[in-house]
């Protein structure tokens, strides 16, 4: 049989597995991600290919990452059926401008004094660490629309997801700039504030949810000729790429744009309508071939040498942001929520890293050289690999516990 044959029978294979491993899985400590990462770890070590290496390909890297994110954030948004007000959506308030910030300060610290990185790849590492991934957090975000209002910790863990992907980018901007000018204040930083945090983040939201209101009206409001009268669920994805594009367009934040044009999408209507629900359930079928794909080929590189520069102080460092940055940094920023202690520590404690961290190292890689760099690969592949398989292993036992805990208090009143 020739090569060409193999690998699309290898493929539709992968694509069957993907609807039916969640069944066979279902129940047990296990989660897709981890199933999908030993898949390419046996066939790359099967037919001995131990050169496909993320960092050696950058410029594929990001394309492949950022598609797969603006599609899952975009899911992200659909989901959301609580409403837009601030009392409902403070944690995530919280999350997002106390916890991050205090994160990536924390990342940049240990990386540069403890592990000895460059302060602009010290930087670097807090920012494509800080973010929650949309794309393997499925086990503790929100259900499809017509689900209802969610619990405080699915809706903080899916909006926090939705929106710090985005609000990474000011971060990765800003260690490029030190990367290029050093860590003397100058003209640049003012540059940094105005334009990349303030400008790309407020035209990244106000393009998203412009783009997404006029979406909604031709979806739903023009009568005959809705969109939504043709039931076609790929529309998803020309409205998702619409608005990225929209938005990047007048240098705003695509990833902020597309979960925030989703999220206008949503809100137009009061009631949940069919088609909302086909263009979630398209968009998450994509979404997963897309995980899919990217999860094998990391498993394959694990089969070669990505992880061969880990050292020990880097894999202590590594659980350190993981199990110690983190937690601790969640539970700084939820003080003052109305969520019970034992649900903050989950919020806490499930800040899954993935897709979205390859993202911006591949970006700022293809943008700017940084001193020490494969060692930076190298750390941010050991933290997202653990991040899967731990998070993997206990998030739908840790998210079932605190299902139980709710149903035990609501019978006791």
């Amino acid at each position: 049989m020739d090569p060409h044959s193999i690998i699309l029978g290898g493929f539709g294979l992968l694509i069957l597995l993907v609807a039916w491993v969640p069944v066979l899985i279902k129940g047990l400590p296990l989660s897709l991600p981890i199933i999908c990462i030993g898949i390419g770890m046996a066939f790359f070590l099967l037919i001995g290919e131990g050169a496909l290496q993320p960092r050696n390909y950058p410029q594929t890297t990001e394309i492949l990452t950022e598609l797969t994110v603006i599609i899952s954030l975009a899911g992200a948004g659909l989901r959301i059926d609580d409403p837009l007000k601030w009392r409902v959506w403070a944690d995530t308030g919280r999350l997002l401008s106390i916890t991050m910030p205090l994160t990536i300060a924390a990342t940049a610290a240990l990386c540069a004094l403890a592990l000895g990185f460059p302060w602009e790849t010290a930087i670097l590492l807090g920012a494509v660490i800080a973010p929650t991934d949309p794309v393997l957090a499925a086990d503790v975000q929100v259900g499809p629309p017509r689900s209802g209002p969610s619990d405080k910790v699915r809706l903080s863990l899916t909006s926090e997801a939705g929106l710090n992907d985005g609000l990474a980018f000011p971060f990765t901007f800003l260690a490029i700039a030190v990367a290029i000018h050093g860590t003397q204040l100058g003209e640049w930083t003012w540059h940094w504030l105005l334009v990349d945090v303030l400008w790309r983040i407020v035209a990244g939201a106000g393009a998203g949810w412009l783009t997404g209101w006029l979406l909604a009206m031709f979806m739903f409001h023009s009568g005959k000729l809705s969109l939504a009268s043709t039931g076609q669920g790929f529309v998803a994805l020309g409205g998702t790429f619409i608005t990225y594009a929209g938005a990047e367009a007048i240098h705003g934040y695509g990833f902020i744009a597309v979960f925030v044009g989703a999220l206008a999408l949503r809100s137009t209507q009061k009631e949940v309508h069919d088609y909302h629900v086909r263009l979630h359930d398209f968009t998450e079928e994509i979404e997963r071939l897309l995980m899919m794909l990217l999860l094998v080929l990391f498993g394959g590189s694990l089969a070669g040498p990505l992880l061969d520069g880990l050292s020990w102080p880097m894999a202590f460092a590594g659980l350190a942001i993981l199990f110690v940055v983190r937690p601790l940094t969640g539970m700084i920023g939820l003080i003052g929520s109305q969520m019970k202690s034992r649900e903050r520590a989950v919020v806490s404690l499930f800040g899954i890293r993935g897709v979205g961290s390859f993202y911006y190292l591949a970006y700022a890689t293809n943008q700017e050289s940084f001193g020490q760099i494969d060692s930076a690969w190298t750390l941010v592949s050991f933290i997202v690999l653990v991040s899967i398989l731990f998070h993997g292993m206990t998030s739908g036992l840790s998210m079932s516990w605190l299902d139980r805990r709710r149903e035990l208090a609501r019978r006791r009143r």
